[in-house]
Order: structure tokens, then C-alpha cells, then sequence
């Protein structure tokens, strides 16, 4: 992992208008990321863990500019995305790209896997047929997969198979930056296994960056270099992926962790319950977001946001760790 910058993320804030009221006149403003910060390092893996609804796919899609953004800026290449006229956006469109987890709801059903491929190719460059079509043939086979299927359309593969089209397709125009959004939740675990190798294979050879959005903290450990975990649209620990299984600082990461399925049955740590449910994103507790169902809460935190306190490897944010 290099320690150059690739992405810099500053003050990041995405609202949302619901309506509500008789005929829908009454406008409540949601805010889905707050303030968010963080750095995307060349050549990392950098995962996102957290339960649903805490804004890890809003993160995903702000980046690559699919929803706008409310505040804040994301700095690429010297360049702020939120600044940049069409011409450049399609530009960068060709570094940024997205796997989804559901290859079946990803891929057009109408399209043959060669035209799927091909796409972006034939939209953003100038390739002959013959040019195209070795292109292809290569990106199929390096993502494990053979000329045969050139043929097919999605609901002739398997899920795998799809998967690696997925995979293929964005790759295409020789990307520097992937988000991976739950890339592997939607297959057998047999094949998960699989898809996360290839994942690993392909960054090592064109030298990618990935953000890989998971709910399964096993495959998060084995892929990522950091990990950011998230809780209502905050990050509340950031760190190595070595410090924050080993030696977690916030409890909301214990408690995810004490969760995990494990085959250590002589090390294996006690279940932490978490009391209550996930607080509404659009009217957040004051404080510590996470202290209406913190088994550590004192006073402090029903009034006081938390400051980032650093560690070894990272920082969080919880007054237990202000020494």
C-alpha cells in the first residue's frame, strides 16, 4: 500500500428532503453522512463495514457522482469531482468504477455478455473490431472466465459467472479506483471464496484501489489493508485491519465483532447484545450517536460528541478512550 493520497474526501455531507403532511407539504431534511472525512491511499483496500442504513452506499455513490453531494468536497488527481464540467466527468468516469452485489440486477438481461464488456469500451475509446475483440477475449480470461460466454446472455450464467462479467466489465477501460459494494453477499460461500481471490489476483497485477462495502467482517479481514466502521453516517473507528480485529477501540466495533461466527471455540469471546433498536438517521441522539444502545454509556456521552482519539494504528471516536 502506497502512502500517497489517491482520493481525499473533506467535510462530506449528504442531505435528503422527505415529505410528509396531507398532500406531502411538510419537508423534513434527512442527513445521511455527516461531516465525513477520509482518505483513500493508492494500491489499499480500504473496507466499510456497519449495519444497513448508516450511509455506506450513499459514500459509494456520492463518489462517483451518481447523487449530488450537499457539502463538502472529494479531491481527486488535484481535483475537486463536485467541480468538474461534463467533458471532465466522463473522464473520470473511465478511473472510477463500481461493482454491485447483485450481478443479476447489474447486468442489462437483454445484452450478450460480448456487448456488456464491450460497452464502456465503445463509449469512452476508439478500438477497431478485431482490437475490441481481443480486448475482450482478455478480460474474460483474466477474470477466469472463456470466449464461450461471449455468447450467452446474464440468465444463462451462474451466479459466479456474472459476477466475474461484472468484473470484467469494470475493468474495460483500465480503472485506477473500484467500489466494491457488497460484491460477494448475493453468491454461495464456495464461490465468495473465489470471487474475493480474484479480487486480490487483479489489484496485485494493474495495481487497483479498492473500497470494499461488506456486512461480513470475515471477508472484510481477509481483503483489506484498513477498515472504516461506520454508525449513522459517522465513522467511529478507523484502523488497520490487524488492530481493529485484535484490539477493537469503540464498542460498537466490539459488539460487531463479538457477533462474527468463529471456530475458535478456546478464544472465543462473549456474545456483546446490543439493547434497542438503530436510532432514525434523520433525527440522530445528541452526544455520541451510539450511546442510546452503548453497554459502556455514562453521562458524558448523552451530551458530548465524542473527539477522534488516536492509537497506534488508527483513532475512534468514544470517551473511553480520552486518557
Amino acid at each position: 500500500m502506497s502512502s500517497t493520497p489517491l482520493i481525499e474526501i473533506n467535510n462530506l455531507t449528504k442531505d435528503y428532503t422527505s415529505r410528509s403532511g396531507l398532500f406531502g407539504q411538510s419537508q423534513d431534511r434527512v442527513r445521511v453522512l455527516e461531516q465525513f472525512n477520509l482518505t483513500i491511499f493508492e494500491g489499499e483496500t480500504l473496507g466499510i463495514v456497519g449495519e444497513s442504513g448508516c450511509g455506506k452506499s450513499t459514500l459509494a455513490n456520492t463518489l462517483l457522482r451518481l447523487i449530488p453531494a450537499s457539502n463538502g468536497e472529494i479531491n481527486y488527481d488535484g481535483n475537486n469531482i463536485f467541480t468538474l464540467n461534463d467533458a471532465k466527468l466522463r473522464e473520470l468516469r473511465q478511473h472510477f468504477q463500481m461493482v454491485f452485489q447483485n450481478p443479476f440486477s447489474s447486468l442489462n438481461p437483454r445484452m450478450k455478455v460480448f456487448d456488456i464488456v464491450a460497452e464502456p469500451i465503445i463509449t469512452h475509446l476508439q478500438m477497431d473490431s478485431q482490437t475490441l475483440k481481443e480486448r475482450i477475449s482478455q478480460l474474460l480470461r483474466e477474470c477466469g472466465l472463456n470466449d464461450e460466454l461471449n455468447g450467452r446472455f446474464p440468465h444463462e450464467l451462474s451466479g459466479g459467472q456474472a459476477q466475474r462479467v461484472a468484473v470484467a466489465r469494470a475493468l474495460a477501460l483500465n480503472p485506477k479506483f473500484l467500489i466494491l459494494d457488497e460484491p460477494t453477499s448475493a453468491l454461495d460461500v464456495s464461490v465468495q471464496a473465489q470471487i474475493i481471490n480474484l479480487l486480490i489476483d487483479l489489484q496485485k497485477k494493474h495495481g487497483l484501489t479498492y473500497l470494499f462495502i461488506s456486512h461480513d467482517l470475515g471477508v472484510v479481514q481477509h481483503i483489506s489493508d484498513r477498515i472504516a466502521v461506520m454508525y449513522l453516517g459517522e465513522i467511529v473507528e478507523l484502523g488497520s485491519s490487524e488492530s481493529v480485529f485484535n484490539n477493537p477501540q469503540h464498542p460498537y466495533t466490539q459488539a460487531l465483532l463479538s457477533a462474527t461466527p468463529s471456530t475458535d471455540t478456546e478464544n472465543k469471546s462473549q456474545r456483546i447484545v446490543l439493547e434497542g433498536n438503530v436510532p432514525s438517521i434523520a433525527s440522530p441522539p445528541t452526544g455520541c450517536r451510539f450511546h442510546t444502545r452503548c453497554p459502556l454509556v455514562f453521562d458524558k456521552c448523552r451530551t458530548e460528541q465524542p473527539p477522534q482519539v488516536a492509537f497506534e494504528q488508527g483513532w475512534s471516536t468514544c470517551h473511553l478512550n480520552i486518557k
